[in-house]
């Protein structure tokens, strides 16, 4: 029921994962509100936190909401996973409140995944869901986001690195310079990973590091910067491409190269960012997700659910 695009949208990309890639949807939400929704079940809830509401007051008061309902039937088994484009804030708080968090974790944090030219994603976080953080959260997180590199994308070794102005170990604030001193003290080779020191904003997009950390301000401004310099870009490209009629049709003659580079850019590609230390998967997306970035959010949560990240990371913190 949350988003800009709301309901229609997420329920024609619910409606295409189910039919298309076979994936099991349960819909949560108003039943008169949510239009034709197939063949899909439906969870009654009918109350909606809007997405400018107070994030914990609202979970608290609103029993009967969506997002509130959700959490209730991944934490009852009733759900493998929630996914919601609503209301950040109060997802998380409705994901803590009712599955609780992972035994050891001081807070969870968003995980996203930032596209490369080429390989997997570059994993930032927190993106945004602790705008305070301490050197121990940081640390944390670190810990969580290698885990989470390893288990969903494969790589054997993350390097992790810490955000910063500066590659050199003593440039940054104070609390990017506590965690640096902090991050080098975590046996990192019984994670099956490595600290590689500090990278700055450039390095988000390259192989440097596959795992980055910062604080959840520093990393939803990061992120949000990127996605505003792809849409400026890419815009600008359409506008060179219709400027004459032989940029045209060059243009023609290069879509069939810039079309994979277009997808492997595109925020709806990947659909959603996971919210890591809360006990059960809690996947975010975006407040303006299209029908195919809720398919592709399902997708790639179906994908996660295979790899039993949730127990690792109940494994790795516990140790």
């Amino acid at each position: 029921m949350g988003g800009d695009n709301a309901p229609s949208a997420i329920v024609a990309g619910a409606r295409v994962a189910a039919e298309e890639h076979g994936i099991n949807v349960l819909l949560v939400g108003r039943p008169d509100e949510l239009g034709d929704v197939g063949d899909l079940e439906v969870l009654p809830a009918s109350e909606v936190i809007a997405m400018d509401a107070e994030p914990g007051s609202s979970v608290r008061r609103m029993k009967d909401s969506s997002l509130v309902r959700a959490a209730e039937a991944v934490r009852d088994g009733k759900a493998s996973a929630m996914i919601s484009a609503g209301n950040t804030g109060a997802t998380m708080a409705s994901a803590l409140l009712r599955m609780g968090r992972i035994k050891g974790v001081s807070r969870p944090a968003i995980a996203t995944p930032i596209p490369r030219l080429a390989g997997t994603p570059t994993v930032l976080l927190d993106a945004g869901a602790n705008a305070d953080c301490t050197p121990e959260m940081l640390e944390q997180f670190a810990r969580m986001g290698a885990i989470f590199c390893r288990d969903r994308y494969g790589v054997d070794k993350p390097k992790v690195a810490l955000l910063s102005i500066g590659e050199e170990a003593g440039k940054g604030n104070a609390l990017v310079k506590e965690t640096y001193s902090a991050m080098e003290q975590v046996p990192w080779g019984a994670l099956g990973a490595e600290f590689i020191g500090n990278v700055e904003g450039r390095d988000l997009m390259t192989d440097d590091a596959d795992v980055v950390v910062t604080d959840g301000f520093t990393g939803n401004v990061a992120l949000k910067t990127l996605e505003g310099g792809m849409k400026t870009l890419i815009a600008g490209l359409f506008d060179a491409f219709g400027s004459s009629p032989e940029a045209e049709a060059a243009a023609g003659d290069l879509a069939p190269a810039l079309e994979p580079l277009y997808r492997r850019f595109n925020p709806d590609t990947y659909g959603s960012a996971v919210l890591l230390g809360v006990n059960g998967v809690c996947m975010i997306s975006h407040g303006s997700s299209s029908g195919p970035a809720m398919t592709n959010a399902l997708v790639t949560t179906a994908e996660l659910l295979e790899t039993d990240v949730v127990e690792h990371l109940r494994t790795a913190i516990a140790e």
